[in-house]
């Protein structure tokens, strides 16, 4: 596809506010200024000088920005041509802009800037998975209303593989599985034996000895790797958060609700990722899933990038694939294709771009709650916790996240992770049970509450 042909329709630049100025959306700020269909003149941000900041590191000129703590100023602001900072969605609502960018990563604020880009009947490119995982369809259905689009975003991964999964079904192809790397690399140094990951490193790995598949059973070699990383996590709440996306967007679904997450190597992901009558781990086709890739130092990273494992219908073709260096299973009943990338606010431009001028969505067009991201403890937790969420992924300490088949929040359903996040428990936990909506003190008013009753209501009857 020629992308210049494809947005020619443009008659202007899209003209968008990014909210949340932290890497995403730095990122995004950074190359919006070089788009030459789009623009982004407004920031939003905890504070209108960190909004200001975030413009100027995007390259901004500071003569060319305003900070404005008054919807009038800021109007002025813009008419003037000039780049804008503020420190609250609402003071800029009115102004005739074409799609927020949500970039928060906080629940509870996304929520808020939902509802504000609803009512003020902006296209909304939702980069808070957080939202999502708890609302996404409903808020999707809501803007619908008003002839507005909510996308997901290019840049992460469940847009990209979204895109790829839907891909393969309309060539033909039959997926066997789907999935992504996560954020961060195993990268094992056989010299030294030492494995880094993260920033985290640990000395004498017993790796080297279980480095090659071979004709090796698929779960022996597995085992072995976690057992020889097991000082390292091996499951990430921001993971099963994406795949939930993915898996209400598709209709794919997990072979387990806290998935396999494997230690591979690239050429091995599709051997992995197979039934287990082919010598896999899947029960089943269709299958999402993620792995965390296994490298030395000089090897090619996955880059948290998407992929789809394939059945080889036509072996004769995979086989000449296979000789140009496509990655097929060691049986050869299927093969991998993927792409080794995510270029995060780089590359979201083509999603902001098809919301406003192709008035399309990433999701596609049937985006349903088929699953829930629900909290379990990990810890006995008691009475009066709060479930305090912090750190670059935004994690609660004590509690991580499975998937469940999506529901109405009665009072017996588990809570989502990320509606119980910043809760405070109103009855005691034990590990390994998943928090309820009656274990938990909520702001039954909060934008968040108010958007999940609206999703219950749409596509399970549920009224509470």
């Amino acid at each position: 596809m020629n992308y210049h042909d494809y947005y020619a329709k443009a008659d202007r630049p899209v003209e968008t506010c990014v909210v949340g100025t932290g890497g995403f959306g730095q990122s995004f700020l950074a190359q919006a200024q070089r788009v030459p269909l789009m623009n982004a003149r407004i920031a939003v941000d905890l504070t209108a000088e960190s909004a200001a900041e975030g413009l100027k590191a995007a390259g901004v000129d500071p003569r060319r920005i305003r900070i404005c703590d008054s919807a009038r100023d800021a109007k002025a602001a813009w008419d003037n041509g000039d780049f804008i900072a503020v420190e609250d969605l609402a003071l800029v609502s009115d102004i005739p802009f074409d799609v927020i960018v949500e970039a928060t990563g906080q629940p509870q604020a996304a929520a808020r800037h939902g509802l504000i880009a609803v009512e003020a009947e902006k296209h909304l490119a939702l980069v808070t998975k957080e939202l999502d995982s708890v609302v996404g369809p409903g808020l999707k259905a809501l803007a619908a209303e008003r002839s507005r689009i909510v996308t997901t975003v290019d840049g992460d991964q469940p847009s990209l593989l979204i895109g790829l999964a839907t891909w393969a079904e309309v060539m033909g192809f039959h997926i066997v599985a789907a999935g992504k790397s996560s954020e961060y690399d195993f990268v094992f140094d056989s010299a030294s034996r030492r494995l880094i990951s993260n920033e985290r490193s640990a000395e004498n790995v017993d790796l080297e000895s279980h480095w090659t598949l071979g004709d090796r059973e698929v779960g022996e070699i597995l085992a072995a790797r976690d057992r020889a990383i097991a000082g390292f996590p091996q499951r990430a709440v921001p993971d099963l958060c994406e795949l939930m996306v993915v898996a209400n967007a598709t209709g794919l679904q997990p072979d387990r609700f806290d998935l396999h997450a494997p230690l591979a190597r690239i050429s091995e992901v599709p051997t992995i990722f197979s039934h287990r009558s082919d010598g896999g781990i899947l029960s089943g086709d269709r299958r999402l899933d993620v792995f965390h890739c296994l490298r030395k130092p000089d090897e090619i990273s996955f880059a948290g990038g998407v992929f789809v494992v394939i059945r080889c219908d036509d072996a004769k073709s995979w086989d000449m694939l296979g000789q140009k260096g496509h990655i097929v299973s060691r049986t050869g009943a299927n093969a991998m294709v993927f792409l080794p990338r995510h270029l995060l606010g780089l590359e979201a431009a083509t999603s902001v771009l098809d919301a406003a001028i192709h008035q399309t969505s990433g999701y596609g067009a049937d985006y349903r709650p088929h699953f829930d991201l629900i909290a379990v403890a990990t810890e006995d937790l008691p009475a009066g916790t709060i479930l305090s969420m912090g750190g670059h992924h935004h994690t609660i300490s004590g509690v991580t996240a499975e998937l469940r088949p999506g529901g109405p929040l009665t009072a017996n359903a588990p809570a989502p992770f990320y509606l119980a996040a910043d809760c405070r428990l109103t009855a005691p936990v034990l590990k390994g049970q998943e928090i309820r909506m009656s274990d938990l003190d909520l702001q039954d008013q909060s934008a968040l509450m108010r958007l999940r009753r609206d999703q219950d209501a749409r596509f399970f009857g549920h009224r509470s």
